[in-house]
Protein backbone atom coordinates (compact mmCIF):
# COMPACT_ATOMS: atom_id res chain seq x y z
CA UNK A 1 0.00 0.00 0.00
CA UNK A 2 1.50 3.52 -0.79
CA UNK A 3 1.76 6.22 1.70
CA UNK A 4 -0.44 8.62 1.53
CA UNK A 5 0.40 11.61 -0.08
CA UNK A 6 -0.24 15.26 1.21
CA UNK A 7 0.60 18.02 -0.96
CA UNK A 8 1.73 21.27 0.28
CA UNK A 9 -0.14 24.15 0.69
CA UNK A 10 1.82 27.70 0.06
CA UNK A 11 5.39 25.53 0.32
CA UNK A 12 4.10 23.97 3.68
CA UNK A 13 4.45 20.34 3.72
CA UNK A 14 1.79 18.92 5.95
CA UNK A 15 2.71 17.13 9.25
CA UNK A 16 0.90 13.63 9.32
CA UNK A 17 -0.34 11.46 12.24
CA UNK A 18 -1.58 7.90 12.64
CA UNK A 19 -4.76 7.96 14.90
CA UNK A 20 -3.53 6.41 18.55
CA UNK A 21 -6.36 3.90 20.45
CA UNK A 22 -9.11 5.80 21.91
CA UNK A 23 -13.01 5.94 22.11
CA UNK A 24 -13.67 8.62 19.94
CA UNK A 25 -16.44 8.80 17.51
CA UNK A 26 -14.92 11.00 14.79
CA UNK A 27 -11.46 12.38 14.11
CA UNK A 28 -11.77 15.92 15.10
CA UNK A 29 -12.50 14.25 18.70
CA UNK A 30 -9.12 12.08 18.26
CA UNK A 31 -7.34 15.44 17.74
CA UNK A 32 -8.50 17.86 20.56
CA UNK A 33 -7.65 15.06 23.17
CA UNK A 34 -4.38 14.04 21.22
CA UNK A 35 -3.57 17.63 21.13
CA UNK A 36 -4.60 18.91 24.32
CA UNK A 37 -2.53 22.00 24.09
CA UNK A 38 -3.97 23.29 21.59
CA UNK A 39 -7.50 24.91 21.78
CA UNK A 40 -10.45 22.82 20.33
CA UNK A 41 -11.33 26.01 18.37
CA UNK A 42 -8.33 25.73 16.37
CA UNK A 43 -9.20 22.28 14.95
CA UNK A 44 -12.73 22.98 14.12
CA UNK A 45 -11.33 26.35 11.65
CA UNK A 46 -8.59 23.91 10.05
CA UNK A 47 -11.07 21.25 9.50
CA UNK A 48 -13.86 24.06 8.05
CA UNK A 49 -10.95 25.21 5.43
CA UNK A 50 -10.03 21.86 4.63
CA UNK A 51 -6.31 22.07 6.06
CA UNK A 52 -6.93 18.38 7.57
CA UNK A 53 -6.73 15.39 5.13
CA UNK A 54 -7.64 11.42 5.13
CA UNK A 55 -5.66 9.36 3.25
CA UNK A 56 -6.89 9.58 0.43
CA UNK A 57 -5.92 13.35 0.23
CA UNK A 58 -9.37 14.52 0.94
CA UNK A 59 -10.38 16.92 3.10
CA UNK A 60 -11.89 15.95 6.54
CA UNK A 61 -15.06 17.13 8.30
CA UNK A 62 -16.06 17.78 11.41
CA UNK A 63 -18.31 14.04 10.69
CA UNK A 64 -15.64 12.47 9.80
CA UNK A 65 -15.72 8.83 11.59
CA UNK A 66 -12.45 7.92 13.91
CA UNK A 67 -10.57 4.98 13.09
CA UNK A 68 -7.60 3.13 14.78
CA UNK A 69 -4.21 3.70 13.11
CA UNK A 70 -5.94 5.74 9.98
CA UNK A 71 -3.00 8.57 8.94
CA UNK A 72 -3.84 12.18 8.55
CA UNK A 73 -1.82 15.15 6.98
CA UNK A 74 -2.53 18.40 8.82
CA UNK A 75 -1.04 21.93 7.75
CA UNK A 76 0.60 23.57 11.02
CA UNK A 77 -0.20 27.38 11.59
CA UNK A 78 1.05 29.86 13.64
CA UNK A 79 -0.35 33.23 14.40
CA UNK A 80 1.87 35.87 14.41
CA UNK A 81 4.99 33.86 12.93
CA UNK A 82 8.14 36.21 13.01
CA UNK A 83 9.79 37.22 9.20
CA UNK A 84 12.93 36.67 8.35
CA UNK A 85 14.40 38.53 6.21
CA UNK A 86 17.65 37.02 5.10
CA UNK A 87 17.23 34.41 2.24
CA UNK A 88 18.83 31.41 1.26
CA UNK A 89 20.87 30.63 -1.74
CA UNK A 90 20.33 27.39 -4.04
CA UNK A 91 23.64 26.01 -4.62
CA UNK A 92 22.77 23.16 -6.60
CA UNK A 93 19.52 21.28 -8.03
CA UNK A 94 19.24 17.80 -9.97
CA UNK A 95 16.84 15.20 -9.85
CA UNK A 96 18.12 13.44 -6.99
CA UNK A 97 19.48 16.44 -4.44
CA UNK A 98 19.23 20.12 -3.86
CA UNK A 99 22.23 22.05 -1.57
CA UNK A 100 21.31 25.23 -0.30
CA UNK A 101 23.01 27.98 1.78
CA UNK A 102 20.99 29.29 5.06
CA UNK A 103 21.69 32.54 6.99
CA UNK A 104 21.75 32.82 10.25
CA UNK A 105 18.49 32.87 12.21
CA UNK A 106 16.70 31.06 9.52
CA UNK A 107 15.12 27.26 10.95
CA UNK A 108 15.90 24.82 8.31
CA UNK A 109 11.94 22.91 8.64
CA UNK A 110 8.79 23.63 10.60
CA UNK A 111 9.51 23.88 13.89
CA UNK A 112 7.70 25.50 17.46
CA UNK A 113 7.25 28.98 16.41
CA UNK A 114 8.32 28.73 12.96
CA UNK A 115 6.26 27.07 9.85
CA UNK A 116 6.95 29.32 6.20
CA UNK A 117 9.61 30.94 7.77
CA UNK A 118 11.93 27.84 7.30
CA UNK A 119 14.33 26.90 4.95
CA UNK A 120 12.43 23.46 3.52
CA UNK A 121 9.12 25.40 3.30
CA UNK A 122 10.76 28.28 0.91
CA UNK A 123 12.70 25.69 -0.78
CA UNK A 124 9.52 23.39 -1.70
CA UNK A 125 7.86 27.00 -2.55
CA UNK A 126 11.03 27.71 -4.83
CA UNK A 127 11.10 24.58 -6.45
CA UNK A 128 7.80 23.26 -6.63
CA UNK A 129 9.27 20.19 -5.41
CA UNK A 130 7.07 18.71 -2.46
CA UNK A 131 9.28 15.56 -1.99
CA UNK A 132 12.38 17.44 -0.35
CA UNK A 133 13.98 16.00 2.52
CA UNK A 134 16.65 17.37 4.84
CA UNK A 135 19.07 14.69 5.11
CA UNK A 136 20.37 16.48 7.80
CA UNK A 137 20.04 19.58 10.32
CA UNK A 138 22.13 22.63 11.65
CA UNK A 139 21.03 24.70 14.00
CA UNK A 140 18.85 27.82 13.58
CA UNK A 141 21.36 29.97 14.70
CA UNK A 142 24.15 28.41 12.61
CA UNK A 143 24.84 29.75 8.37
CA UNK A 144 25.75 27.36 5.80
CA UNK A 145 24.72 24.18 3.61
CA UNK A 146 22.02 21.88 4.30
CA UNK A 147 21.98 18.75 1.88
CA UNK A 148 18.17 17.59 1.11
CA UNK A 149 17.23 14.77 -0.84
CA UNK A 150 14.86 15.16 -3.64
CA UNK A 151 13.72 11.58 -4.59
CA UNK A 152 12.12 9.31 -2.94
CA UNK A 153 13.47 6.54 -5.08
CA UNK A 154 17.41 7.47 -4.46
CA UNK A 155 16.88 8.69 -0.78
CA UNK A 156 18.20 5.70 1.23
CA UNK A 157 21.97 5.87 -0.69
CA UNK A 158 22.20 9.55 0.23
CA UNK A 159 21.05 8.95 4.16
CA UNK A 160 23.59 6.35 4.07
CA UNK A 161 26.32 8.91 3.33
CA UNK A 162 25.72 9.82 6.93
CA UNK A 163 24.79 7.12 8.81
CA UNK A 164 28.26 5.65 7.70
CA UNK A 165 30.15 8.88 7.86
CA UNK A 166 31.31 9.01 4.47
CA UNK A 167 30.52 12.59 3.61
CA UNK A 168 33.27 15.42 5.28
CA UNK A 169 31.21 18.30 6.84
CA UNK A 170 33.73 21.10 7.82
CA UNK A 171 32.78 23.91 9.61
CA UNK A 172 34.16 27.32 10.33
CA UNK A 173 34.17 29.24 14.03
CA UNK A 174 35.14 31.96 15.75
CA UNK A 175 36.15 31.08 19.15
CA UNK A 176 38.33 32.53 21.96
CA UNK A 177 42.29 31.35 21.47
CA UNK A 178 43.64 28.49 23.16
CA UNK A 179 47.00 28.39 23.04
CA UNK A 180 47.78 25.45 25.25
CA UNK A 181 46.29 23.31 23.03
CA UNK A 182 47.98 21.31 19.89
CA UNK A 183 46.08 20.96 16.96
CA UNK A 184 45.07 19.38 14.90
CA UNK A 185 42.78 17.63 17.81
CA UNK A 186 40.35 15.07 18.23
CA UNK A 187 37.42 15.57 20.86
CA UNK A 188 35.83 12.78 22.27
CA UNK A 189 33.05 12.50 24.84
CA UNK A 190 29.65 11.38 25.60
CA UNK A 191 27.07 14.05 24.91
CA UNK A 192 23.43 13.55 26.17
CA UNK A 193 20.59 15.50 26.86
CA UNK A 194 20.84 18.59 29.63
CA UNK A 195 19.24 21.17 31.45
CA UNK A 196 17.14 22.92 30.42
CA UNK A 197 15.68 20.29 28.15
CA UNK A 198 16.65 22.56 24.73
CA UNK A 199 20.50 22.35 26.05
CA UNK A 200 23.17 19.32 25.49
CA UNK A 201 25.86 18.38 28.42
CA UNK A 202 29.19 15.86 28.74
CA UNK A 203 28.78 13.27 30.74
CA UNK A 204 31.63 10.95 32.19
CA UNK A 205 30.44 7.49 30.37
CA UNK A 206 31.32 5.97 26.32
CA UNK A 207 32.02 8.70 23.81
CA UNK A 208 29.46 8.65 21.25
CA UNK A 209 30.69 12.27 19.79
CA UNK A 210 34.00 12.87 17.61
CA UNK A 211 34.81 16.29 16.40
CA UNK A 212 38.34 16.86 14.51
CA UNK A 213 39.34 20.66 15.21
CA UNK A 214 42.50 22.82 13.64
CA UNK A 215 42.69 26.35 13.43
CA UNK A 216 42.95 27.88 10.62
CA UNK A 217 44.02 31.20 11.63
CA UNK A 218 45.09 33.00 14.84
CA UNK A 219 44.36 36.44 16.34
CA UNK A 220 45.47 37.66 19.43
CA UNK A 221 42.30 36.93 21.39
CA UNK A 222 39.96 34.90 19.04
CA UNK A 223 40.77 32.12 16.11
CA UNK A 224 39.05 30.82 13.12
CA UNK A 225 38.70 27.22 14.19
CA UNK A 226 37.86 24.24 11.25
CA UNK A 227 35.60 21.80 12.47
CA UNK A 228 35.02 18.40 11.37
CA UNK A 229 32.18 16.38 13.15
CA UNK A 230 32.49 12.54 12.59
CA UNK A 231 29.58 12.03 14.76
CA UNK A 232 26.07 14.33 14.14
CA UNK A 233 24.96 14.74 17.88
CA UNK A 234 22.55 17.98 18.43
CA UNK A 235 24.41 20.97 19.13
CA UNK A 236 27.41 18.58 18.98
CA UNK A 237 29.92 21.46 17.80
CA UNK A 238 28.84 24.31 20.47
CA UNK A 239 29.61 21.82 23.38
CA UNK A 240 33.17 20.44 22.10
CA UNK A 241 34.22 23.61 22.18
CA UNK A 242 32.58 25.04 25.49
CA UNK A 243 34.04 21.86 26.96
CA UNK A 244 37.68 23.14 25.72
CA UNK A 245 37.51 26.65 27.16
CA UNK A 246 36.77 28.08 23.72
CA UNK A 247 32.66 28.66 23.50
CA UNK A 248 32.12 30.11 19.99
CA UNK A 249 31.55 33.85 19.78
CA UNK A 250 27.76 35.18 20.37
CA UNK A 251 26.55 31.33 21.66
CA UNK A 252 23.67 32.35 24.29
CA UNK A 253 23.22 28.74 25.40
CA UNK A 254 26.72 27.52 26.60
CA UNK A 255 28.96 26.73 28.50
CA UNK A 256 26.18 28.66 30.25
CA UNK A 257 22.54 30.17 29.39
CA UNK A 258 22.25 33.41 29.31
CA UNK A 259 19.43 35.88 29.46
CA UNK A 260 18.82 37.14 25.62
CA UNK A 261 17.04 40.04 26.68
CA UNK A 262 14.93 42.47 24.43
CA UNK A 263 17.61 42.94 22.07
CA UNK A 264 18.82 41.89 19.26
CA UNK A 265 21.93 39.55 19.41
CA UNK A 266 24.81 38.95 16.93
CA UNK A 267 25.00 35.79 14.84
CA UNK A 268 26.58 32.69 16.36
CA UNK A 269 29.86 32.65 14.44
CA UNK A 270 29.66 28.96 13.37
CA UNK A 271 28.97 28.32 9.75
CA UNK A 272 28.58 24.97 7.40
CA UNK A 273 31.18 25.76 5.34
CA UNK A 274 31.95 22.80 3.04
CA UNK A 275 30.32 19.33 2.26
CA UNK A 276 32.64 16.86 0.54
CA UNK A 277 31.40 13.14 -0.72
CA UNK A 278 31.50 10.60 -3.55
CA UNK A 279 28.49 10.38 -5.19
CA UNK A 280 26.80 6.82 -3.98
CA UNK A 281 24.55 6.45 -7.82
CA UNK A 282 27.73 7.18 -9.96
CA UNK A 283 30.65 7.45 -7.65
CA UNK A 284 31.69 11.41 -8.86
CA UNK A 285 33.01 13.36 -5.88
CA UNK A 286 31.27 16.30 -5.03
CA UNK A 287 31.91 19.31 -3.21
CA UNK A 288 30.07 22.35 -2.06
CA UNK A 289 30.90 25.60 -0.71
CA UNK A 290 29.08 27.85 1.57
CA UNK A 291 29.09 32.00 -0.49
CA UNK A 292 28.50 33.13 3.49
CA UNK A 293 31.60 34.35 5.80
CA UNK A 294 31.03 34.90 9.13
CA UNK A 295 30.60 37.84 10.02
CA UNK A 296 33.30 39.34 12.43
CA UNK A 297 37.27 39.58 11.98
CA UNK A 298 39.86 38.58 14.67
CA UNK A 299 41.12 40.71 17.52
Amino acid sequence: MSRPRFPPRGGVPASRLQLPPGPWPTVLDALVAHFSQIDPSIWRDRIARGRVLDAQGDPVTAQTPYRLGAEIGYYREVVDEPVIDAAERILHVDAHIVVADKPHGLPVAPTGAFVTQTLLTRLVATLGNSDLVPLHRIDRGTAGLVLFSADPTSRAAYQALFRESRITKTYEALAPSLPGLVFPMTRHSRIERGEPFFRMAEVDDMPNSETHIDVRERGTRTWRYALSPVSGRKHQLRVHMAALGAPILHDPWYPTLQDEGDGARPPLQLLARALAFDDPLDGCPRRFESKFRLSESLD
